[in-house]
Order: C-alpha cells, then structure tokens, then sequence
C-alpha cells in the first residue's frame, strides 16, 4: 500500500508555508497559532483524501488494446480501456511504458473520469524499424476529490507486436487498384499504344474505340459496327530485386533506404497480384539471401510480407556478378525485375554496369535509386558566404552526376527511375503500368 501511496505537490506547497509561518512566529508569537491550525487540517484533509483512494481495492481498470503487427512509416493507433469503480469523480495521469524503439522519456496522457464510468483513450505510434516492440506496463495515478493524495495503480500489460513493411499502404493502392483510380495517389494514367492480343470479347463500337479493332464478321451479323475488346496480358512475371549492400543503410526521414524500397516492393507486388501478374522478391548483398519465385496464388502476399519483414542490411558490397548468375539460372522466362539499389558516384555505377548490361539482355530490367535529398536542400538554400558558394558547387556537382548515371542507363537501353524517398512507391507503380500497357514485358 505505502509502494502506491503518493503526496501530491499541493501538500508540500501548503507545509511549506506552515514552516514560514512558523518562522514569522518568532517574532509575531499570535502566528504560531496559525501555523498548527495550517498543519491541522492539512493533515486531516490527508487522512480523508487518503481513504477515499483506498476505500475500494481496484478503483481503477485500465488495459491496452493493440493490433496484432504494425506498420512501419504509418501511424498506428493504440487504445487504452479504463473504467472507474469509484463512486466520485477522478482525475488521472496515465504513463504507458511503450517499447524501447520509441525512446519516449516524457510520455505522459492526462484526462478525467466520471464515477463509475468507462472510458477510451487512444493515442498514435509510428514505428521507423522492423522487428518485435515490446510493451510493457500501464502506470496509472489517480487523483482523488481534494488532490493532495494520488494512488498509483501498475497494470502489467506485457505484450510483444511485430513491426511489418507498410501493409497499411499496400491495402490502399490495392483498393485503388481494384477499382482503377490508382491516379488518386498520383499514379498516371497511360495512353496504350497498340493493344495486347490476348482477346476478351466483341462488344459494341463506341466513339473512340480503335477502328483497327472491328470485328467485320460480327458486324455483318449484327448490322451494326461490333469491336473486338483485347485486355493487358496477363500471368507475366514481377520480381522486386532489393539490395541489401551498405549503400542502403542511408536515412530518410527515420528510416533507412531499404525501408523504403521494401515498403514499394510490397505495394509493387501487390498491385502486379491484382492485374493478374506473378510477384516474386529477391534480396541479395554479398551473397543471395532470399529468392522467392513469382507466382499469383492467393496466399503469394502473405508470403511476400515475411519474406520483406526479417530483411536487414547489411556492411559489404553487394556482389551483381553472383546475383546475374542466379537470375540466369532461376528465372527461365523474360520478366520485369525491378532493382532497388543506389548509387553515390558514377564509378560505383560502372562497377556493376557489365552484370546489369547481362541482366538486362535476357530480361527487362528497371534500375530505381535515389536522390540525395539533403542535396536538394542544399540547392535550394541561398549562399551568402563564400564558404556556402563552394558547398552549393559540390551539392551541384553530385546533383548532375545523378542525372548522368541516369542517362548513362538510358544509353545502355537500361530504363530508370531516380526518385526521392517519399516518391519513390508511386513512381514505380507509374512506371510498371508503363511498361505493362506498352507491353515491353
């Protein structure tokens, strides 16, 4: 009991000024008087706030509501249950011990409940890394009527949530998807040139409707124009090809590279799933670490997600050569792959340039890395000094050797994407659309 048994500040605030009364006493004899009368009732106000806190054994109920996994880069919603068994109002400070990867040393939530009441409070958690968070327990203070004394209530609440690649942004493009307005989220919409040949239906002629399409056949039977309506080809094989090489370690708004490019090879998967493509995923540094085959079963996203949650990166330079040599060996029929990788200088792109040029031979490769955002703001600041001008020609210089690599990529038949952080999963959402509507696949 005396572990959960607390004087509030008030308390010390009111004896402290009883001991200056006191003090004056000595040379105002009348106001010792005072003084005792002060710590009178004081003290009696004390005994009373402290049987109302302890007057019911569990006066308050507090428990943590949480999902099963979170979602990294999103905001997670947490719900904290609390009921009062007290038969009076009470305030309370509520300090849930929240795992260790939030480094949280003042989180503190504050609210008053009626008696006998229940009440919900919910709060937001955004996760940076993968892995297990663990909660721990809920510390609750309660504050009786008078507020001089507070009870401590400690719920134990240990539970463990496994952090996920962005399943929360995966289910809203593939919403989008489903329903065709993935342009909501800024993916574009791309005028098809041509169309597959893998025939749906004979429908209708519609203004608009390509006039190499009609059916004359069916036209003649049916005395009016009849077109025949041909669909994206269907069952053709995605792989998200991830590095895992020290060159992905670099942080972006709290997460790392890697984080970003599995959070786009999620929803990228996801939405090839939808359009009836096969997904698969490959992680690799100096050795290969994971190959999952592409495939469209309906549990290949499931798969998909444990594959990218235990992903790490890693301190070595990633080998292309051995990666080159296990896509020609594995992957038999012509695929997208889809290299998320980055590059700082145009020497480290010439290194892997001779195992790209072999990839890219027997399969259609698309190369996305990343802009250097802290360049970018560089550009854009203004320089006053002379040193700020010798900077802002470095940050310049870096900046257009990014769009060298780019056009070097280009120049070997290489298609890319050199994307920003933030931008990066609907830009290559935009860009294998792209591909698929004018069948490059």
């Amino acid at each position: 009991m005396l572990k959960s048994f607390y004087l509030n500040k008030i308390v010390y605030y009111i004896a402290g000024a009883a001991a200056v009364v006191f003090v004056l006493s000595y040379f105002y004899p009348v106001l010792f008087r005072f003084g005792g009368l002060i710590l009178l009732l004081l003290g009696i106000a004390v005994v009373i706030d402290f049987l109302l806190a302890y007057s019911k054994k569990k006066g308050i109920i507090a428990e943590r509501i949480v999902p099963d996994r979170f979602s990294i880069g999103d905001s997670n919603k947490v719900i904290l249950r609390l009921v009062n068994q007290y038969s009076f109002s009470v305030r309370l400070s509520i300090i849930d011990e929240l795992p260790v990867q939030f480094q949280e040393r003042k989180w503190l939530l504050k609210t008053n409940i009626g008696r006998n009441a229940e009440q919900e409070m919910g709060y937001l958690l955004r996760p940076t890394t993968r892995g297990e968070y663990v909660f721990d327990n809920i510390n609750v203070y309660a504050y009786v009527p008078l507020q001089l004394v507070k009870r401590r209530y400690t719920f134990p609440a240990r539970q463990t949530v496994k952090v996920y690649p962005s399943y929360i942004q995966m289910r809203r493009y593939q919403l989008l998807a489903v329903s065709n307005r993935l342009q909501e989220v800024g993916v574009k919409r791309i005028r098809k040139i041509g169309h597959s040949m893998e025939f749906e239906q004979i429908k209708e002629y519609v203004r608009g409707d390509d006039y190499r399409t009609i059916n004359w056949k069916a036209t003649a039977r049916k005395d009016g124009l009849m077109v025949n309506n041909y669909t994206d080809e269907r069952s053709q094989q995605v792989y998200c090809l991830i590095n895992k090489g020290r060159v992905m370690k670099m942080p972006f708004e709290g997460m790392t590279l890697l984080d970003h490019s599995i959070n786009a090879s999620l929803v990228l998967s996801n939405v090839a799933l939808v359009k009836q493509d096969k997904a698969g995923i490959i992680t690799f540094e100096k050795e290969l670490d994971t190959f999952l085959p592409a495939d469209k079963k309906p549990t290949q996203m499931n798969l998909v997600l444990e594959t990218l949650y235990k992903q790490k990166t890693g301190f070595l330079e990633s080998d292309f050569e051995k990666l080159f040599s296990v896509i020609r060996n594995r992957i038999t029929n012509r695929s997208l792959l889809v290299l998320f990788t980055n590059f700082e200088s145009p020497e480290s792109l010439q290194r892997v340039m001779p195992a790209l040029k072999k990839i890219a031979h027997y399969h259609l490769l698309l190369v996305v890395f990343f802009e250097n955002t802290e360049l970018k703001s560089l550009l854009e600041k203004k320089a006053t000094l002379l040193e700020d001008i010798y900077i802002k020609t470095i940050a310049e210089k870096f900046a257009y050797e990014k769009r060298l690599m780019v056009k070097e990529l280009h120049k070997n038949g290489i298609p890319s994407i050199l994307t920003t952080p933030e931008n990066l999963t609907v830009n290559t959402v935009n860009k294998y659309l792209e591909l698929k509507t004018r069948m490059s696949i």
